[in-house]
């Protein structure tokens, strides 16, 4: 009798090292699946992480570019506004005879040397002058046609005359230079 008790034992310790063993492979089972579930997570965070350095990289350089925008051209509208005078100035300044210039040299001195502040001015905030003379060829990016006509001795595109000059601020056009253009001279 004392075999059935041993094997009936051994049956017992077998099944106890059985269920010790599925247990144990069930927690390994639920740890592997919760270490998959991390490495899934980690995986997307990291990604999440990418895209943030991403955009925020993507906002530091879109708003460098906003800011030398700004610093470039924020002051086209009040560099617009000054064309005008600069325009007067000019046409007063060429309009001075000699008599004028005897009898009232310190006034004209004090115009010529405004306008040549106003030009340092335009110089220091990056406002060039388009200023096309007579012969060039019309450039549809640089000039405006103010009007068309067929003059003796020149070709169609040929600037025959410059009603006011043009501006840049740095590399965009401000206001294009107003021309006369030739036409095909008539035969």
């Amino acid at each position: 009798m004392a075999e059935p008790k041993n094997e009936e034992f051994l049956d017992d310790i077998e099944d106890a090292e059985a269920q010790a063993y599925a247990e144990e492979m069930e927690e390994i089972d639920d740890e592997a699946l919760e270490l998959d579930q991390l490495r899934a997570e980690r995986d997307q965070l990291r990604d999440r992480f990418m895209r943030a350095l991403a955009d925020a990289e993507n906002a530091r350089k879109r708003s460098d570019r906003d800011r030398r925008e700004a610093e470039n051209y924020g002051g086209s509208k009040l560099s617009r506004d000054m064309l005008p005078v600069y325009d007067n100035m000019k046409r007063a300044i060429e309009t001075i005879t000699d008599e004028q210039k005897e009898a009232n040299s310190a006034l004209i001195e004090g115009i010529e040397l405004t306008m040549r502040e106003l030009l340092s001015v335009f110089k220091k905030h990056g406002i060039e002058i388009i200023a096309p003379e007579v012969g060039d060829r019309f450039d549809p990016q640089h000039h405006q046609a103010m009007f068309e006509a067929p003059v003796p001795g020149t070709k169609a595109g040929d600037i025959i005359q410059v009603a006011a000059e043009g501006f840049m601020l740095h590399d965009r056009l401000l206001r294009p230079a107003q021309v006369g253009v030739s036409s095909t001279p008539a035969s």
